[in-house]
């Protein structure tokens, strides 16, 4: 399968003319919608949300990132191998979570195929896309292989102290990893300081809580609420962690 990640937004013609080439181009593969509102222009951010997530697709599986905001510009277009999974998209931080949890060495090449038409400001449907497509032909990457230290941002902590995402709910994922907080751990975000509890109904009604999300994040909610419009966060609001 070929599965979606980008910032490109739940509306307009983004993610829909990306996925009118993976039609024409691999008409039989399925084709996931895994984001389309990852966090926009902040690959960092995005990193962690996307190797939070990939873990839940089975080796084979293509990812086709699109968190760009250096799209036509120096940034490589890139292909990375790791655990068995492939990620399609450029070289600007947004796979370095997902390279550095591999159990297994991660392996890079830089896309140096072309299409016949290659815009300079939509490289997710004229080049991203094709390219996705015929990996999940026959999976060799078209281009040249470098050492992976290349695309890496090792300055980057292993979890994030921040919110990173958003739900529809209005609950805030952060960039922990819940299984590296202590379960007795206080999180403080926003000027509210929150306790863990195992669900929503652990807590009365319009409190505050922290918890271990079905993807791994600890992720802040509030019961019967919006986290975000209750203790005031948005994406980048910082965590502190009180053990």
């Amino acid at each position: 399968m070929i599965v979606l990640f980008t910032d490109f937004g739940l509306t307009g013609p983004y993610s829909g003319q990306v996925k009118a080439v993976l039609r024409r181009e691999a008409p039989h593969i399925d084709v996931i919608d895994l984001f389309a509102d990852a966090p926009a222009l902040d690959p960092r951010r995005a990193a962690y949300l996307l190797a939070a997530y990939a873990t839940e697709f089975p080796p084979g599986t293509i990812f086709l990132c699109v968190v760009d905001p250096g799209v036509g510009g120096a940034r490589r277009p890139c292909i990375v191998a790791a655990d068995g999974r492939w990620f399609v998209g450029p070289a600007n931080g947004l796979f370095e979570l997902v390279i550095r949890r591999s159990s297994q060495p991660a392996r890079w090449w830089h896309i140096t195929w072309r299409p016949p038409r290659l815009t300079p400001t939509f490289h997710g449907r004229d080049l991203f896309a094709p390219v996705a497509a015929r990996l999940a032909h026959d999976q060799v990457p078209l281009g040249r292989e470098g050492p992976i230290d290349e695309i890496r941002e090792p300055t980057w902590p292993d979890d994030l102290s921040e919110i990173i995402y958003v739900d529809v709910y209005g609950n805030a994922m952060t960039g922990l990893r819940a299984s590296h907080v202590p379960t007795d751990a206080r999180l403080t975000a926003g000027g509210h300081t929150l306790v863990r509890a195992e669900t929503f109904s652990a807590v009365p009604p319009g409190t505050g809580f922290w918890y271990d999300n079905a993807n791994g994040l600890a992720e802040i909610a509030v019961n019967g609420g919006r986290a975000v419009d209750r203790l005031g966060l948005v994406v980048g609001t910082p965590i502190t962690v009180h053990a």
